[in-house]
C-alpha cells in the first residue's frame, strides 16, 4: 500500500497492519495514532520513537511473535512470510550449525527469558550463530538494549515492505 492509503485506513486496520512489523499492540496503536504521515521517513521516525518508548513488557510481547533463529515461522500471514524470508540465511546451514543454534537458543532463553532476536536479513547461519554465542556473554541490561535495536532493524525493514506492498518479500 502507499503511504496515502495507510494514512486513510481506519485506526484499527492501520494498527492491525502494523502488527506484522512489530507485534507490540502498544507500539502499533501509537504509530497508527500518529497518522497522517507526510513521508515514509516521518513514519519510520515515529515508529522508532514509539519503539524507544515501549516498556520492556511491550518489547516482550513483540518478541513472543518471533520464531527462534533456525525455526521456520508457521502460517500463511504476512508476518510469517516475512520471517521466513528474513531467516533464509538458514536454508543452507549445515546440521552442526543448526544443532549449535538450537542449543544456543535454549541457553539464551534460560538466561534472558525470551527468544534470541537478531535482524537475520542478509546474514548466514554462521554469522547468526556467532552473534548468539557472543551475546550470551552480555548482562541483562546490555542485552535488552541490543534486543531493542535488533527489533528496530526488523521493524524498519517490515515497514518498508508494508508500504511497498511486498507481502512475500
Amino acid at each position: 500500500m502507499t503511504l496515502e492509503e495507510f494514512n486513510a485506513l481506519p485506526a484499527g486496520e492501520a494498527a492491525e497492519g502494523l502488527l506484522a512489523c512489530c507485534a507490540s499492540r502498544r507500539w502499533a496503536a501509537a504509530v497508527a495514532g500518529g497518522r497522517p504521515y507526510g513521508a515514509p521517513s516521518d513514519l519510520r521516525t515515529a515508529a522508532a520513537a514509539a519503539l524507544h518508548d515501549l516498556a520492556w513488557a511491550d518489547v516482550e510481547e513483540a518478541l513472543a511473535a518471533h520464531p527462534r533463529i533456525g525455526e521456520r515461522a508457521a502460517g500463511t500471514g504476512r508476518e510469517a512470510s516475512w520471517s521466513r524470508r528474513e531467516q533464509s540465511g538458514m536454508d543452507a546451514a549445515e546440521r552442526a550449525v543448526r544443532e549449535r543454534l538450537a542449543a544456543g537458543n535454549r541457553r539464551y532463553e534460560e538466561r534472558f527469558d525470551h527468544v534470541f532476536l537478531i535482524c537475520a536479513t542478509g546474514l548466514g547461519a554462521a554469522e547468526m550463530l556467532a552473534a548468539l554465542e557472543r551475546r550470551l556473554r552480555n548482562g541483562a541490561a546490555a542485552e535488552r538494549g541490543i534486543v531493542r535495536a535488533e527489533l528496530g532493524k526488523i521493524m524498519r525493514l517490515r515497514l518498508d515492505r508494508l508500504l511497498n506492498g511486498k507481502t512475500g518479500s
